[in-house]
């Protein structure tokens, strides 16, 4: 897969400037990655690595460390389904089971199509509303076997599920995966705090006098 594309990288040496150290920038940086591709290549490390001056085992270091981002691609949408306790005890197992004979895939795979991976995670911090799922990090709550099926028809005709978080006054948007904004965040040059390198910055101001005994 591609490096940044010039739009993206415009947008990463925007993101640097904010940190005092442009390493700071790492995580934003691979999800900018993620939201290009749908995962992050080698390729798009070994870039980023040259962007922020570090080498590219720094960012597959990060990259490894956090399981939101893909290093192998997944379907255009990611189905997290929690199986931990509060799940687990309300039907998250079999809820899991039925998402794997309704895609003809096990957890962990991709449909032919490549529309849908299905992957079995630990708690989604959703436990008042089990059994619950998340589709690209979108949550679905109290999601039987139904309910999932309708689901997955409304995203194969192109249609927002109709039980998406809009019940809580989101309008249930599911956008490709590795979208998680719906409004770039941009801090004009005039109104940034000031980045300083904390090698260089002395001590900080609320370590005043009477700070320390």
């Amino acid at each position: 897969m591609a490096r940044l594309d010039p739009a993206n990288v415009a947008i990463a040496q925007e993101i640097i400037a904010r940190y005092p150290r442009p390493k700071s920038a790492l995580i934003p940086l691979l999800h900018l990655a993620q939201e290009q591709d749908g995962w992050v290549s080698d390729e798009a490390m070994v870039h980023i690595a040259e962007l922020v001056d570090c080498t590219p085992a720094e960012v597959i270091g990060t990259c490894s460390f956090y399981e939101m981002f893909k290093r192998e691609p997944v379907g255009r949408y990611l189905v997290n389904i929690c199986t931990n306790i509060a799940c687990q005890l309300l039907g998250g197992e079999e809820l899991l089971h039925h998402a794997e004979r309704t895609l003809g895939v096990r957890a962990g795979t991709t449909t032919p199509d490549g529309l849908f991976t299905i992957e079995d995670v630990e708690c989604i911090a959703a436990c008042t509303e089990a059994p619950c799922l998340t589709v690209n990090y979108r949550y679905f709550y109290k999601v039987g076997p139904a309910d999932f099926d309708a689901i997955v028809a409304d995203l194969r005709a192109g249609r927002r599920p109709t039980r998406c978080a809009a019940e809580q006054g989101e309008d249930g948007e599911i956008p490709a995966h590795g979208t998680l904004h719906r409004v770039r965040q941009s801090i004009p040059a005039d109104r940034r705090a000031g980045n300083a390198d904390p090698d260089t910055a002395g001590e900080p101001a609320w370590l005043g006098a009477g700070g320390a005994s």
